[in-house]
């Protein structure tokens, strides 16, 4: 076995929508967008993550920006392989890998239906990998943030990630009731998209949109420590000509503040299935938020509003789903139960 593990190189992956994070030797080695340039003409890639980034949305008619997830999921086998392909590559400074052997542990939405768990499987197969397990990104979460998922006690983790929502119930390393909404950040920022042009005739880009979101992004319209009105450039739809408006948080709040009520229709959904006795856990030890939208100013609070329930954030809320899978790898034999 122990020669068997010298040769096993082993890393843990976070496979966004937004953003991938991989783990490898208990360190974060690659945090990156999930997106990928190609050529149109002959396939080749010709930038990944970050690099790809800046090409989004800039790209003339031989270059094409594809983000091969969609709403949690697999959309572009292709494009998935080869970011993956060149994530890993990232690792080992791009030297690629000196051992033959590659075991991945990779985190999977709730709600995910048999073909598009074989997607993932086979997309890390084509990439390298000799053995793929797949775990629950909510389990990875509570995993991530320091629960002990074994214990018989309830606890609920919401991770509001790219693409979906992921709120579930667990209790003795497994997932008692769960619910997975595809609206989530991605959502955001096409809310965002859609109220510049209805209501200031400006057209902006998913990258603005997130931007805005990063910078006057709230889930409140009335927030103690407010922050500054942000700048916004972008083309008038009237006369197409780029200009600037000042955008405040009040305005993105009354945006977003539908897409965030469907994700609070979903929490009380996951509270109404939930069995009393795990009930009576979760009135105790609150709701856990995990992933980039636990980060939204004053949603917290929201749903501690919504719920009555004590609402945590995870310190370093992007980066929990990663940190479990982690742990997940690296006690593979305790955790191989959790896995589907």
């Amino acid at each position: 076995m122990g020669l068997f593990n010298f040769f096993t190189q082993e890393i843990a992956i976070d496979l966004g929508t937004a953003n991938t994070l991989i783990i490898h030797n208990d360190k974060v080695v690659v945090d990156e967008p999930s997106i990928v340039a190609l050529d149109r003409k002959s396939g080749k890639m010709i930038a990944i993550g970050r690099q790809a980034m800046q090409m989004d949305g800039k790209t003339h008619e031989n270059i094409k920006t594809v983000r091969p997830l969609k709403d949690g999921v697999i959309a572009d086998f292709d494009a998935a392989e080869h970011m993956i392909r060149g994530f890993i590559k990232m690792i080992n400074g791009g030297k690629g890998w000196l051992f033959p052997s590659l075991r991945m542990v990779i985190c999977i939405p709730s709600g995910i239906t048999e073909v598009e768990k074989r997607a993932v499987r086979d997309s890390a197969e084509i990439a390298g990998a000799k053995e793929v397990y797949l775990i629950h990104e909510p389990m990875a979460a509570a995993i991530g943030i320091g629960i002990d998922v074994e214990e018989p006690m309830g606890n609920m983790i919401i991770d509001i990630g790219g693409g979906t929502t992921e709120i579930a119930v667990i209790a003795l390393g497994g997932i008692v009731c769960d619910q997975s909404i595809r609206v989530a950040g991605d959502n955001f920022d096409a809310d965002i998209v859609n109220y510049m042009r209805r209501q200031h005739n400006i057209l902006i880009g998913d990258r603005t949109a997130e931007k805005i979101k990063i910078e006057v992004g709230s889930a409140l319209a009335e927030l103690q420590e407010p922050p500054a009105d942000f700048a916004v450039q972008g083309r008038d739809l009237m006369t197409g000509v780029p200009k600037q408006i000042m955008v405040s948080y009040t305005e993105i709040a009354h945006c977003l503040d539908k897409s965030i009520s469907k994700i609070e229709e979903a929490i009380l959904k996951a509270l109404e299935i939930t069995p009393p006795e795990l009930s009576a856990d979760i009135f105790q030890t609150g709701i856990y938020l995990t992933g980039g939208g636990a980060l939204l100013r004053g949603l917290d609070k929201r749903i501690a509003a919504k719920t009555k329930l004590p609402v945590h954030v995870a310190e370093d809320p992007l980066r929990a789903v990663v940190r479990g899978t982690g742990i997940a790898l690296k006690n593979i034999e305790n955790f191989r139960f959790l896995m589907p």
